[in-house]
């Protein structure tokens, strides 16, 4: 088995490969870091690659599989994660000149998870600084380019890891999302980026924006997904969050149909404004999900305007940041964070209060919208990918990245799980992608209809960077 054949393979053609003995972890390993070693100096997606520990646990692996005890179904998979999660052995450096390339001496639950189901650990991925924004970029690694065209941002703050997942460097990839930072690079990338309910993948320590923040996969497919939720979708003690009551198994629905199932296509949600090729795009995308049996109603919901209500919270979170910061360190961090921070200087606990009762009628909404359809169809984001270095599209007038990204962040506010599901391109060759949402605790059924979506409209990947 060629290294190269192994690199492009997903966790359940490796896993079927190491029972056999025609392939192994280790080999696995070596296939992904030679990938990484090929295409991360043209994108930036990883940060640190832990060589030597991949190796290691890559040999390991190989063993258990030879004996036949394999600790997991994924047992040898390589995965990757976000560098704001910490992973013990390894620096967490989280985009910022202010933290040191000191190891971390604890695993957070992800990484505590994954290494106890016998993952391999290829390294850490690239982040905006404490993942502030939707763009990938950050003082201390730089800016993380898109796949398609390295002229262009990959979205974030998961960048690296979708990165990552459409060049399979790596197979399974730990992302994070406070107001879309899952859904927005796997649009901008062309991958699968879900995140789950709330509290249902648990994150210790918690970030600064605690009540919006999820933690979930990007993969090329929506089994695969499902494997690594079945590790990292666990409940840990640790996270004040976290909740109980999560599948047993994540993938338990793929491959039904999803004929009679009622899905709500929303355009525009609110007065949000789309780009005319991604409106097509998705378009098209609700037509192909009505012809595999899905009841597609096209509808617009009356929800309450939500922006100023996120920004009153984001704002806030990077006031906590910045107030965290000694004069000196303050003078190092990303003058947009630093900007943010200013503004919720501004605010008031009764702003913050009525913010956080806003919240929950926009909660209560969608949920009371969600009894009457199984799921919400909506763009994943309402741009295509824009030029690198920029927070905003050059010439669009926006100031915050929330402006062009109107979809991703009601959801968080919700808690609801959302999905973001690669459905074509634009005529320049981006990627596209519709945005699945659910009431809370639905999750299964947003990974049943992705996984039937992708399963008849196969998703085309880059061979290299573009």
């Amino acid at each position: 088995m060629r290294d190269s054949d192994l690199g492009n393979m997903d966790a359940g053609q490796l896993c079927r490969l190491f029972a056999s003995g025609e392939a192994s972890p280790r080999e696995a390993a070596q296939a992904a870091l030679e990938r990484i070693e090929r295409f991360n100096p043209a994108v930036n997606a990883y940060v640190l690659v832990d060589h030597e520990g991949a190796l290691a646990a890559a040999d390991a692996a190989t063993r258990r599989w030879r004996e036949g005890n394999p600790l997991s179904p994924i047992d040898g998979i390589p995965v990757s994660l976000k560098d704001l999660t910490e992973s013990k052995g390894l620096p967490a450096r989280k985009g910022s000149l202010t933290l040191s390339a000191e190891p971390c001496e604890q695993d957070a639950p992800p990484a505590r998870r994954l290494r106890e189901a016998g993952a391999v650990i290829l390294g850490k991925t690239n982040t905006p600084e404490f993942g502030w924004k939707a763009i990938t970029d950050n003082p201390v690694f730089g800016a993380t380019a898109n796949p398609w065209d390295m002229r262009l941002t990959s979205g974030g703050s998961s960048g690296g890891a979708a990165v990552a997942a459409a060049l399979n460097m790596g197979v399974l990839h730990q992302g994070g999302d406070s107001g879309g930072s899952i859904r927005i690079p796997a649009d901008f990338c062309g991958v699968f980026g879900f995140k789950p309910t709330f509290g249902w993948v648990p994150e210790w320590p918690r970030s600064k924006a605690a009540s919006l923040s999820h933690l979930g996969p990007l993969t090329r497919t929506v089994a695969d997904a499902a494997r690594m939720l079945n590790i990292i979708g666990r409940y840990d003690y640790r996270d004040p969050y976290a909740l109980r009551g999560q599948p047993q198994d994540w993938g338990e629905a793929l491959g039904k149909e999803i004929r009679g199932l009622r899905i709500a296509f929303v355009p525009t949600l609110g007065d949000a404004r789309v780009d005319p090729e991604v409106a097509k795009c998705v378009r098209q995308a609700a037509n192909r999900l009505a012809s595999l049996g899905a009841d597609v109603e096209e509808v617009e919901p009356e929800i309450d305007a939500s922006l100023q209500v996120f920004n009153t919270l984001w704002f806030t979170a990077s006031l906590a940041v910045y107030r965290e910061h000694s004069e000196e360190q303050r003078s190092l961090l990303d003058p947009g964070l630093v900007d943010d921070a200013r503004r919720a200087e501004r605010l008031t606990a009764l702003d913050m209060f009525y913010a956080l009762e806003k919240r929950a009628r926009l909660t209560e909404q969608l949920e009371h919208f969600n009894q009457r359809y199984h799921l919400v169809m909506t763009p994943s984001v309402a741009v295509p990918p824009f030029a690198l270095h920029h927070d905003v599209p050059p010439g669009s007038g926006m100031r915050d990245w929330a402006e062009w990204s109107p979809f991703s962040y009601p959801f968080n506010l919700s808690q609801q799980p959302a999905a973001s599901v690669p459905c074509g391109f634009t005529p320049q060759g981006l990627p596209v992608g519709f945005q699945l949402a659910a009431g809370k605790h639905d999750d299964i059924r947003i990974l049943r209809v992705s996984h039937a979506y992708m399963e008849a409209f196969p998703m085309a990947y880059p061979a290299e960077p573009g």
